[in-house]
């Protein structure tokens, strides 16, 4: 059981590129959480499974002596989710998700994107938390704050354009 939760449904076993795997099986999952329920479920669930996900994560390292196997991509369902919880703005309704006036399935392709750039690069804290933090919460933490700036990054990008639309076209 503890192999399919950290390998997000044996997702992170692909050969290649597991970590966008892993956040490709995320993306549909977390935009369905946001279509059926609201933001703050998405958030709330995110946060549940980056605290069951260290506990697991310290475990699975105390017995291989592995740190960060890329095969884990929990953390990528947890980055994901926050950034796509703080990213779309909006609730829409599952009839409305094609419709790109209202942003949500363009901030959350744009968060996705953003997501695995941050996650892939580690700039700054996200990749200082990456190399110096131990067990699980390295392994959870570089995700969680590239979930952050993305969906922060996504929320920026689209009220911008949003804004340009309204006052230049």
């Amino acid at each position: 059981m503890n192999w399919f939760f950290l390998t997000l449904g044996y997702s992170g076993l692909s050969p290649k590129a597991p970590g966008t795997m892993g956040t490709l099986v995320s993306l549909p999952i977390g935009m369905a959480i946001l279509i059926y329920f609201d933001t703050t479920t998405l958030f709330l669930a995110a946060l549940l499974i980056s605290v069951i996900a260290i506990k697991v994560i310290n475990q699975y390292e105390q017995e291989t002596g592995n740190h960060d196997d890329q095969r884990i991509v929990i953390d990528e369902l947890a980055g994901m989710w926050f950034a796509l919880s703080i990213a779309p703005a909006i609730s829409v309704a599952s009839n409305q998700v094609l419709t790109l006036s209202n942003g949500f399935l363009i901030e959350s392709l744009l968060s996705f994107v953003l997501f695995r750039y941050f996650d892939i690069t580690k700039p700054s804290i996200i990749g200082r938390i990456d190399r110096e933090a131990p067990g699980g919460v390295g392994v959870m933490g570089d995700d969680i704050i590239a979930g952050f700036a993305a969906g922060i990054s996504s929320a920026a990008l689209w009220q911008g354009w949003i804004y340009l639309s309204q006052n230049l076209f």
